[in-house]
């Protein structure tokens, strides 16, 4: 493969890996049942919920935005965009339908042959363009423009020029949120070090969008930065409280630092048990990830090797789960 081609294919797996990173959970009105489904992770329910009540409110915006939402968690991509397409269509002035469309397209992408995959990165650029038009504080539509920027070829409509600009906008906006894109940009280009220094500056900064600071700390802890870790947890208890993602990165600074297992086990247990399938939200098989690294800072590596194999059931791909299996079968 060229360069431009892989360097594009990167760049269309990066719209996956950013999708709906701060969506309104609920932009518009739809049926309250459709709603508590979404949002305890029942998307087959809220899929089914969703098409009746399509069925007798066709033109109703909201129902079609939040079931493409659905059909989005559940990995449904091509009915995602069917039912995004139709809430553009019936609200071409609403400025989170066009994001959610453009995120639906990266995810297709991401899973399409060249041509194809081109020609939807075009298009999710495109959407999430409109979006900020139609809105310049819709914030996650800005920065999925940055990011789709900083990562994407000009061929598909990128370039770190376009992304410099934007970047100067967000940050004239809200600070936090320029500092987080400068961050981002730069995480694409694995500058890590100047990266990490934005980062810490959108923490410091305070940031009101609870999915950015989480994202923080994805990268956070996949570099194995506890320190870090901690000042995330500190800004996402306060932005939410009650959201599970706290408990999950507090339980992974434990493990990195090598303490409290017992503690540290029971948080991503509870994770795993209560905490809804997102996008956005670290995955069940990274959970069982981290349980194995428990089980080997305990020196018990059946136990580990046990939970980095129901890792790799979940997630054949997750190159961490993969990478500790290679380890401890060469020990």
């Amino acid at each position: 493969m060229t360069g431009s081609r892989a360097g594009f294919f990167a760049c269309v797996a990066l719209l996956g890996a950013f999708s709906c990173l701060t969506l309104r959970l609920f932009a518009g009105d739809a049926p309250e049942e459709a709603k508590h489904a979404f949002t305890v992770g029942d998307y087959p329910r809220a899929i089914e919920i969703l098409n009746r009540a399509a069925g007798s409110s066709p033109n109703d915006a909201a129902v079609y935005h939040l079931l493409a939402r659905s059909y989005f968690e559940d990995g449904q991509f091509d009915r995602a965009i069917s039912a995004a397409e139709r809430s553009v269509a019936l609200a071409p002035d609403n400025s989170a339908y066009h994001e959610l469309l453009g995120h639906v397209y990266g995810e297709k992408a991401d899973r399409s042959g060249w041509f194809s995959a081109l020609s939807l990165a075009k298009k999710a650029r495109r959407e999430f363009e409109v979006a900020v038009n139609l809105d310049p504080r819709n914030f996650s539509a800005m920065q999925a423009l940055v990011e789709f920027d900083c990562s994407a070829p000009g061929m598909a409509g990128g370039g770190e020029d376009k992304a410099r600009p934007e970047i100067q906008t967000l940050s004239s906006l809200d600070a936090a949120e320029g500092s987080y894109a400068a961050g981002n940009c730069r995480r694409q280009k694995k500058d890590f070090e100047t990266a990490d220094a934005e980062f810490q500056k959108a923490l410091a900064l305070h940031p009101k969008s609870v999915d950015l600071i989480y994202d923080i700390g994805d990268h956070y802890m996949k570099r194995g930065q506890a320190d870090r870790l901690w000042l995330v947890v500190k800004e996402g208890q306060r932005a939410d409280a009650r959201d599970p993602r706290g408990d999950f990165y507090r339980a992974v600074a434990l493990v990195i630092q090598k303490e409290k297992p017992a503690e540290s086990a029971a948080l991503i247990r509870d994770y795993i048990s209560h905490a809804p399938k997102r996008d956005n939200y670290p995955s069940k098989a990274m959970a069982h990830y981290w349980l194995g690294r428990i089980q080997e800072n305990l020196n018990d590596s059946i136990s580990a090797k046990s939970e980095y194999r129901q890792a790799v059931e979940l997630e054949p791909k997750n190159r961490f789960a993969n990478d500790a299996l290679r380890r401890l079968q060469r020990d």
